[in-house]
This record gives structure tokens, sequence and C-alpha cells, in this order.
């Protein structure tokens, strides 16, 4: 060591000796409570902040911060110092030795030092085997280094989910030290930070407290003065101990009892009479701790989200003073209820009634957050309908959509409905709600629909404002979908998901009048309204609102004969849709295709576009979007035979793929297999072909095992490794294989017996295969690797997923033409035979 470090040394030595004695001195006067330890942890603040300083700041981003005991600043003479280095990136060489200069000067004066270095990323999941360090966190303060750094470490950590798993820990931690005191405070030799009654109980009521309900002490058995005169005299006997023990020396023994008696200035003539009366006021306040912490524990709400607790009572603000200035947080009461299965306390909608009156609409949704938050309230569930009736009857409901304020107890007298246009609404989508729940055998087929619609709440969103139009008393469906776009562009909701409600609020009467008034045998019929609905996905909405408004008109309303001609009408359109819209293809004047042209950005001429849509289905312009159609267009531009374009996006935690090339062998399922090789779970596939030769294969799919999102470089890996594929440079059978070793099912019967269909009449140009199996991840691969290899083409495929079944359409050819019985049948044996080795 050189002189220099000598004198460095010294001097931090005198220092700290300097911070000891000011405690010492007050200690030994009796008053080694909250506020000298307060000062104390002030003054060790100042001597890392000198440290720190002098271990040489790196010039990334680094903050050393208090924890536990020390965070609180009730930092005892000889209690460790619990400290958190934290980095905002990749600990180098450079932070390495940041570190040996700020701690080693601590570890050589002997300091004992409990402390966690870690990365800022190291906290983006919760650190469920360590709920002591969790805890400690709870009270982390910055001492010195950047603060932005402990602000993210702070927004990352405060979460509700932590704070309901940090309370649970707890308790269980309460218990088990609780334990090992044979669970009373009336011990002859207590601790006085472990034992019942002790400092811990004090941290751990008051921590209770601060996450659930900062008042909640102050309505506790005990006066909060009370309990306050409690933890400072456990601090001063603590002090106590710790000086006259010269270390950190916790339990109250009959020796300690003695001499803290005497410092602390008890009477009496003899030293046991100031024992006892020492002792009679451990027992006091220590009492006074223990029915604090029981009753908290008892009455505390849990954490359910940002000013939000779960009672006996339900779902109430823990303070009402914020919850009244922060409107935007109201929606989160009713969507905490519905996760809880409970009711939003009559305290809160109390809270709500009184002030709702002084927002306006945006007020409820500012941010694209709280849009997406209102989304997901009206997904349909259980307890839907009671929460949205307790949000209409607050003012909350009418608030958020003045155009349903516009028909509250409004009364229609047609002799048909028998609800107020309001009731009647929210009746609707508690028809849905318990149609999603269903055991009855005959509407379970209804449930399976409801089951497979990807957005539920865009038709719980296009049921709550299907009726708003009768606010008047003229043609109601079109005033609906005026209002309803003026509430849609509140919402700024997406251009396709507003399409989407606003079709089923302006068709909303069109299947039940179709189904019980026009001759649904006659083909003409259902093209015709197959091609009004367009996609699958509209149909299966547009049919469930059709059966939840009829069943809300009134109880009689909804007869079995009518339930069985609505499910006819969908079973047959969804056959028209599924099997022969691969014969419709777009042409010239195709509707809809001027709409597409006259939107069109300034970089893509109208000849490239109609000459890119040119003989592809024609469901492709009802299945996209503008702007992905415009995406497709330029990705497929000026393609060469030998090369692959792929696109890769993300929306709403679904993926979506978009690879562009002239035919190729084995295309589909060569896709199919490089989203299997990385674990993701395709979710619905479109493969379109042009008579031009250029294919174009769609799917969206989920990462559930988070590749995309735990690696940064793994979109770009996906990209590459799928044009490489396609291309032919990589045999994709390589990737799936280690895979495959771990993801296939033990061989016997699978959980769902595979069924295999060919239709050569449906479809004037294709030969239709059906196909229901297991849904297991490689499935897809595995079928069109059969197809493929059968020497047929895939044209278009339809893919959806209900609970375990996959249901895949495709339609095929072979050499342009439908598949001969003798290929039919060998092809079904290939892959019956397939499937079942699942």
């Amino acid at each position: 060591m050189s002189p220099a470090e000598r004198s460095a040394g010294s001097t931090l030595r005198d220092a700290l000796e300097a911070v000891r004695g000011e405690l010492r001195q007050e200690i030994a006067r009796g008053a080694g409570g909250r506020a000298a330890l307060e000062r104390h942890a002030a003054r060790v603040d100042r001597l890392l902040q000198q440290l720190y300083l002098d271990a040489g700041v790196p010039e990334r981003p680094v903050a050393v911060i208090a924890l536990g005991g020390y965070g609180r600043r009730h930092l005892c003479l000889h209690s460790d110092i619990d400290l958190l280095i934290l980095f905002g990136g990749r600990i180098g060489p450079v932070e390495e030795r940041f570190l040996r200069a700020f701690m080693h000067p601590l570890w050589d004066l002997g300091i004992v030092v409990g402390h966690q270095v870690r990365e800022i990323d190291e906290f983006a999941e919760l650190e469920a085997d360590n709920p002591e360090f969790l805890l400690a966190l709870l009270d982390a303060r910055l001492v010195a280094g950047a603060d932005a750094l402990f602000d993210r470490l702070r927004a990352t950590f405060h979460q509700p989910g932590t704070h309901a798993y940090i309370l649970r820990s707890l308790n269980q931690l309460i218990e088990e030290r609780h334990a090992r005191f044979n669970a009373t405070l009336y011990q002859l030799e207590p601790d006085v930070k472990e034992a019942p009654g002790a400092l811990r109980d004090v941290m751990a009521a008051r921590t209770i407290a601060g996450l659930t309900d900062p008042l909640l002490l102050q309505r506790g058995p005990a006066d909060p003065g009370r309990f306050e005169e409690a933890e400072d005299f456990l601090f001063r006997v603590r002090s106590v101990l710790h000086l006259e023990a010269g270390r950190n020396h916790n339990v109250l023994s009959h020796e300690m009892q003695e001499r803290t008696a005497d410092v602390l200035g008890y009477g009496g003539a003899e030293p046991r009479q100031r024992v006892e009366r020492l002792m009679s006021d451990y027992f006091r306040h220590a009492r006074t701790v223990s029915r604090s912490l029981e009753w908290v524990r008892r009455t505390a709400p849990v954490p359910v989200g940002p000013n939000l607790g779960l009672s006996r009572d339900g779902i109430r603000f823990l303070d009402p003073v914020l919850a009244a200035r922060t409107p935007a947080s109201w929606v989160g009461a009713f969507q905490a209820a519905i996760d809880a299965g409970t009711e939003v306390t009559d305290e809160a909608l109390s809270c709500i009634q009184q002030h709702v009156e002084r927002y306006h609409p945006e007020d409820f949704t500012p941010e694209p957050r709280d849009r997406a938050a209102l989304l997901r309230l009206l997904r349909p569930r259980a307890g839907l309908y009671a929460r949205l009736s307790q949000m209409h009857e607050c003012g909350l409901l009418g608030k958020l959509f003045p155009e349903f304020d516009a028909i509250a107890w409004r009364v229609v007298r047609d002799f048909y409905h028998k609800y107020t246009v309001d009731e009647h609404t929210l009746l609707t989508i508690r028809n849905l709600e318990r149609l999603i729940a269903t055991d009855e055998r005959p509407r379970e087929r209804f449930k399976s629909v409801a089951a497979s619609i990807a957005a539920p709440e865009l038709l719980v969103l296009a049921l709550l404002l299907h009726d708003v139009g009768k606010w008047r008393d003229d043609d109601h469906a079109p005033e609906s979908v005026r209002m309803a776009e003026e509430a849609l562009e509140r919402l700024q909701l997406a251009r396709e998901a507003r399409e989407t409600v606003l079709f089923l609020i302006r068709h909303h009467l069109r299947m039940s009048l179709v189904a019980f008034r026009r001759d649904t045998e006659d083909p003409d019929i259902v093209r015709d309204f197959a091609a009004l609905v367009g996609t699958e996905e509209r149909l299966k909405m547009l049919c469930l609102l059709t059966l939840a408004d009829i069943e809300a008109v009134s109880p009689e309303t909804l007869t079995p004969w009518k339930e069985e001609l609505i499910w006819q009408l969908y079973v047959d359109t969804y056959n028209h849709l599924t099997q022969r819209y691969g014969d419709e293809l777009i042409g010239r004047n195709q509707a809809g295709l001027a709409e597409l042209l006259a939107g069109r950005p300034a970089d893509l001429p109208e000849g490239e576009i109609t000459g890119f849509l040119e003989g592809l289905p024609r469901r492709y312009l009802q299945l996209f979007p503008r702007e992905a159609i415009y995406r497709h267009v330029r990705l497929a531009r000026d393609i060469r035979p030998d090369e692959v374009h792929v696109s890769l996006e993300q929306s709403d935690g679904v993926w979506t793929v978009a690879v562009a090339t002239l035919d190729k062998p084995f295309l589909f399922s060569n896709i199919c297999g490089v989203l299997s090789s990385f674990g993701m779970d395709i979710l619905r596939g479109q493969a379109l072909t042009s008579p031009k030769g250029l294919v174009l294969d769609v799917f969206q799919f989920t990462d559930d095992e988070r590749f995309l999102a735990l690696n940064p470089d793994g979109q770009a890996q996906v990209l590459h490794v799928l044009q490489e594929v396609v291309a032919g440079r990589v045999d994709v059978t390589t990737l799936l294989r280690g895979r495959e070793q771990s993801i296939l099912r033990p061989k016997g019967t699978p959980r769902v017996a595979p069924v295999v269909r060919t239709d050569n009449e449906a479809s004037g140009r294709f030969t239709i295969l059906d196909i229901i199996a297991g849904n297991a991840l490689g499935l897809l691969y595995r079928i069109s690797r059969v197809i493929s290899r059968h020497g047929c083409d895939v044209h278009l495929v339809l893919i959806s997923t209900e609970g375990e079944r996959a249901i895949d359409v495709f339609h095929i050819a072979k050499d342009g033409a439908k598949l001969t019985e003798a290929d039919q049948r060998a092809v079904t044996v290939d892959l019956q035979t397939t499937l079942e080795g699942i």
C-alpha cells in the first residue's frame, strides 16, 4: 500500500470513528431512537458519497443504493450497511475497477457491507426465489450516482404483481419467524429485532400498509402515536445493546436488561425494580406492535393495481383523494374486479359518482395505454355485465361513451322489446358472457365459435353501440353507425378494427333477416350473404351478435327453431367462404378496387397495384387492410426467380410474417418448418398464388417462448433463416430435428383423433382438403410436406385453432387440375398415417 493510500485509509477511518462517536454519545444519553438513527444514516451517506467520487465514476451510469434498514434510514451503531451497486449496462473492466475502488476501503475498515451488484436488465423479471432481497428493495434509496438509473429501477420494480408477490412472501416470512419464538411476544430474554412484537414486526406492519393502504395504521387498534412511541422505544433499546456489546447484538438478556435500564434512566432503589419497569414497558410496546401487525394483516387490501386494493367488500381506491384527481385510473377498478371475481365497493362507486361530471370523455383515456385498458375491459368473461352495469349506475359508462348515455332509460314502445334500450344493450353482453361459459350441449357449437374469435372485445364494443341510434325514432342502424364512428375516433382504433365494428353495427339485423325471411337453401342467397360478410372472422362475430341481440329482446324471442336457422346459415356461409372463394379471382372491376387505388401512396403506381392483384383470390381484398396490401405490393416489387422477399411485423402481441417469391417446391411447408423451429405457434395462414407465378404467403403467429423478445437480433435471425430455407440453401429438416425430439407427443392415441377429408365438388378449380388434428408444434410443416411430396400445389390455406384442435382447409391442385380419386386416396392415407404418428 502506497503512502497516499495509507493516508486516505487513515482519513476514512477517522471520519468513520467520528460518525460513530456522535451516535455513541446520543445512545449514552438514552436518546438512540429513530431521530438519532436517521442522523447517523445521513452522516454515513456523506461518507459513501465521498467514496463514490474518489473511486472514479465510470462513464456509463452507476448508482449506489441503500437497502433495508439503511434504506429506511434506521441504521443502528453496528448494523450491516446493505447496498445495491446498480449498473446501467454490462459490467466490464472499467466497472470492476470502480467496484474495487469503492468497496475495498469499506472492507479494510472492517465494516460489514451486505452488497448486491446488478445490471439494470436483471430486474426485467421477478426474483421469486429471493423474497428477502425483494423486501429490501422496497426501501431502496439513492445514496450516490445516476438519478435516472434509480428511477428506472423503481419503475421496473414497483408493479402490482410484484407487490402482491412480496406481500405473500412477507406473510410467510412472518409466520416462519414467529414460529422460532413459539409465536409469543412474552419472552424473558427477547430479541428486540426478530421476536414477535419487535422491530421486524414494526417494519412488516409499515410495509403491508405502504403496499396496500397508507392510512391503514391510522385506523388500527392502537393510536398512531402509540405505535410510533413503541418503535422509538425499541430503537433506543437496540441502540443500547449495540453500544454495550460493541457489536450487532439484539438479545435483551438478563445481564443486558440491567445495563439497558440504567442507560435509559429507569428509577428504582434495586436493579430488579429498574429491570421490572423496563420489561413492563417493553411488553406494553411489543403488545402495541403485535396488535397493530395483526390488524394490518387481517384488514389490508391486496394491491391489484395503481391505487387499487382488493378488500373483503371488493375493489376500492386506496387513496380516494388521488382517485378523484385521476379519472384515467377508474376503468382499472372495474378490470380488477372482473379479474378478482368481485365487485367495485360502494365507497369507490360513490367517489366516481361524485366527481364524474367534472370530466370529459377524453379525460378517461388520454394515453394509448388507457385506451388499450378500456378495450381489455370489454373482453367477454364472467362478471363483465355486472361491472358494466355498475359503471352505468355511477355515470362512468355514459361519460366514456356519451353515445350510450343518449339511450339511458330510453323506452321504445314497439310491443316487441321488453326492456329499456340501455338494459337491452347490456343484456346482449350478458348473453355473450353466458355463452362463452355455457355447458348446455345445444349451445356448445356457438361457444366453440366464440372461442375462436381473435378480438372478442370488438364484438362487445359493437354490441355496446349497436342500438345507440335509437335515441331518436328514425331508422336506427345508420344513426348508430354515425354515432359509433365518433366513439371509435376517440378510442383511436386501428382502421381494420374500426371497419369491423362499424360493419357489425351497420348489418346487425341482416343475419336474422336472411335466416328467418329468406330461403337459405337457395345457393344464391348464401353466396350473396357470404359476399357481404367477406371473411370467416366477420361471419363469426355477426353470428354471435345476432344470437345475443335476439335473446336480449325477451326470454321468449330466441326459440330453438330460430337458433337452428341461425346455425344453418352460419354453417352454409362458412363453407362457402372456405371452399368457394378460391374460385373467385380479382378482376379489373372488382368491388373495393377503386377505393384501394384512390387511396394509394405516391410511391405506388396504379398499374403496379393492379398487376399485383390480378388473378389473386377475391378474398385477399377482404382479408387484408389497405396498408397491408400496399406493403405486399412493395414486397413483391421487381422480384426475380432466385429472390425471396420477407417482412416481419408485430401488433398487439401477434407477429405477421409475409413472404413474397416466385413459386418454389415445398414453399409453404418450408415456411411452416422455419417458424416451428423457432418455437412459434402459428395462428392463421394464407397461401395465395397468382397466374403469373407470384406466391404470397402470410402467417400470423405468437412467440410463446419469447425468442424475439429475449434476443435483440431475433427478428434478423428469423428473416435470414426464412430466406435461406426458401431459397434452398438450408435444409429445414435439420433445423427441426432437435425440436421435434423434444416436442413430439408419445406414440399412442392422440388427444384429438385426426380426420382427413377431400372434396372435389365444392370448388370448381381445386380439391378441398379438410384436416382436423391435435394442435401440435410443427403440425402444418408435416401436413404441407406430405402434400408437396405428392406433387400437389397449395393455392390457398385457411388455418384456425379451437383449443386443442387445429382445423386446416387446403385448396390444392396437381398439374393445374383437381386431384384424381387415386391421388385423393394416396394423399389421405399418407396424411392419416403421419397425423396418427404425432
